[in-house]
Order: structure tokens, then C-alpha cells, then sequence
């Protein structure tokens, strides 16, 4: 009994010792390469800065979001000049728990993957798919997804790419493992004139630099809250380019509101900018289309797509880009 009543007086002593303070995480990295961030947490958001660069978000309830680590999101990081040591110390630094070494290494090793292919211009051959490894280069060229793509041999270390099969091989090269670094750059446009008139208001901070980002970067995508003014920024983008313009949006709604924006916001007048939609098919400098009419089909089809031809467009805005029509897998 004096055990007893001994053991229960020393309880309280014992939790009223002073104890260093144990700092909780906010990231549960999980081997599956998920990532759950507790939203509430003090350093919720610095982690969501950290890890924005390299993890897409899948699903963001209340209290726990969740995003996941892929090799394109990944090499997305890499190629914005991040490394897998930057990409490491982010989740050791965040994480609750110790973070699964096998995922590390896998880390690593996908982020390796990028550069080692690379697409070049070249005066005599236009476009080039070089390698800084012959291992890899040998195997690309063995590929039979990238069949029809690629041309003559150039040599140990390069082989010519058919021009009009750019795209199409980046997604291949995605596919089986090996994403190309472009180097190619992109060929001017035709000009056209376009300047903000930046009467009664002004471009925020945030804005102007999304768009000389876009504009230093050639391309990229520029992700900003509702109401934040991406139709701004886009006018900002079109200031800096200079040239023919084509958008696409999500319905005639949209093309009214870019229109509007654009000649409140532009030197464009209203002559300058065409409608394609459903009612109209107007064709001039800057061209507000519906994605609704150029995925529209007759007899198997794409009938509009020619409008992607009908002028060299120096600047191609494509926006909501994820609710664009795509190709079923089903």
C-alpha cells in the first residue's frame, strides 16, 4: 500500500518536470510519395511554399491536404533549377517522421534522369536530340514509341528530329522515363503591336512579375488564386511579346470578359481582336476562341483546327488550361 500511495504522489511531480520542448511537424511523407499537410499548423504554409515546387496537390478537405511526388513534377522542378538535394532537406526538414530512405534514393535518381537528353537547334539540321549519355541516347533511338520521330544518325551522340515531331517526342521521352531538356528556344511570330494602357489603374506587384516571368521564360503557367487578375497578366504578357495573339478560353462568357478587359486595358481597339465561337469566326491579330469549337468534330473530324494555322501567332494563352478537352483514355 505504501508502494502504491508512494508511486501516486511522485505522478504529479513527474508531470510538472521541466522537459525540453518537442517541436511537431507539419508533413506526414508517406513511401507511396504522398505527402499530408496539416493546413492548421504554424508552419503549414512555409512547408507549402518548400514543397509547392515538386508535389501537385490532390485533394485539399478541410484540415489535411494531400499531394503527391511525381517523376513529371519532379523533373518540372528540375527543370525550374531545383535539385534533389533541395528537394530532400525540404521533406527531412518538415516531415513528423523519418522520411523512407528507399523514397530519397528514388527521388534522386528521377531527378538524374532530366538532362541527360537534350533538343538543340542546329544550323544544317534544324532540330537535334543530343545526349551527354551514349547508354541512354542508344536506348531512346531503340524505342519503338518514338517511332517516325526521329531522323538520320548525326553521330555518336545526336540524331536529327523531324521538326513537326517536337512536341510529340517530349511526351514520348516523358513516357518512357527519359524527359529532353529544350534548348530549341521558339521562332518569332508575327508582330503586332500591343501596349497597356494603364489609365486609372496599375499593375500589381504580383502581376507585373508573373508576366515577365512568362515573358523571360519564353513559356510557362501562371497559377493565381480567383480574382487575383490573370486576365491582367495575361494583357501584361501580350504587352511584352508584341505579336499576334491566339487565346482560348472556356466559353463565349470568357470571350466577352477577355474582350472587354483587353480594351479597357490595351491599346487594341475593337477591330484588333476577333471572336471564334459558335456564333462567330472572326480571324484577326488577337483571337479569342472556345476550347468548345476547336475540339467540336464532323464525320471524325477536327474541323477547326486549322485556325491554329491561319497566322503566324506569336503568343498562344490558353486559359482554365485544365479544363481543356482532352483525349479519353477510355
Amino acid at each position: 500500500m505504501n508502494g502504491g500511495r508512494d508511486a501516486l504522489h511522485m505522478a504529479p511531480a513527474a508531470l510538472h518536470h521541466p522537459r525540453e520542448k518537442v517541436r511537431v511537424s507539419c508533413l506526414i511523407v508517406q513511401s507511396d510519395k504522398t505527402l499530408l499537410l496539416e493546413v492548421d499548423h504554424e508552419s503549414a504554409e512555409e512547408c507549402r511554399r518548400s514543397i509547392a515546387p515538386f508535389a501537385e496537390l490532390e485533394r485539399a478537405p478541410e484540415h489535411v491536404h494531400t499531394y503527391r511526388i511525381t517523376p513529371l513534377a519532379l523533373w518540372n522542378a528540375r527543370a525550374a533549377g531545383h535539385d534533389a538535394e533541395q528537394v530532400v532537406d525540404a521533406l527531412i526538414r518538415f516531415s513528423r517522421f523519418p522520411v523512407p530512405h528507399s523514397l530519397l534514393v528514388d527521388i534522386a535518381e528521377t531527378m538524374d534522369r532530366y538532362g541527360r537528353l537534350r533538343l538543340v537547334g542546329d544550323p544544317a539540321h534544324g532540330l537535334v536530340l543530343e545526349s551527354s549519355d551514349r547508354a541512354v541516347l542508344e536506348e531512346v533511338v531503340r524505342s519503338s514509341k518514338l517511332k517516325g520521330m526521329l531522323g538520320d544518325r548525326l553521330g555518336e551522340d545526336s540524331v536529327a528530329v523531324h521538326p513537326s515531331e517536337r512536341g510529340n517526342l517530349k511526351q514520348a521521352l516523358l513516357k518512357i522515363g527519359w524527359p529532353a531538356e529544350d534548348l530549341a528556344g521558339y521562332v518569332d511570330g508575327e508582330a503586332h503591336p500591343i501596349e497597356l494602357d494603364q489609365d486609372g489603374w496599375e499593375l500589381r506587384g504580383y502581376q507585373k512579375e508573373a508576366a515577365e516571368s512568362f515573358h523571360a521564360g519564353g513559356s510557362g503557367v501562371v497559377v493565381l488564386p480567383c480574382g487575383a487578375g490573370k486576365t491582367v497578366v495575361g494583357a501584361a504578357a501580350m504587352a511584352l511579346t508584341g505579336a499576334t495573339t491566339l487565346i482560348l478560353v472556356t466559353n463565349t462568357v470568357s470571350v466577352h470578359q477577355w474582350r472587354s478587359e483587353l480594351l479597357r486595358r490595351t491599346s487594341l481597339t475593337e477591330d484588333e481582336i476577333g471572336e471564334y465561337s459558335g456564333a462567330r469566326k472572326e480571324i484577326r491579330p488577337v483571337t479569342i476562341a472556345t476550347y468548345q469549337v476547336m475540339a467540336a468534330r464532323r464525320k471524325g473530324v477536327y474541323t477547326h483546327l486549322e485556325l491554329f494555322d491561319a497566322r503566324d501567332w506569336g503568343l498562344v494563352s490558353t486559359t482554365r488550361c485544365t479544363c481543356s478537352p482532352r483525349r479519353s483514355s477510355g
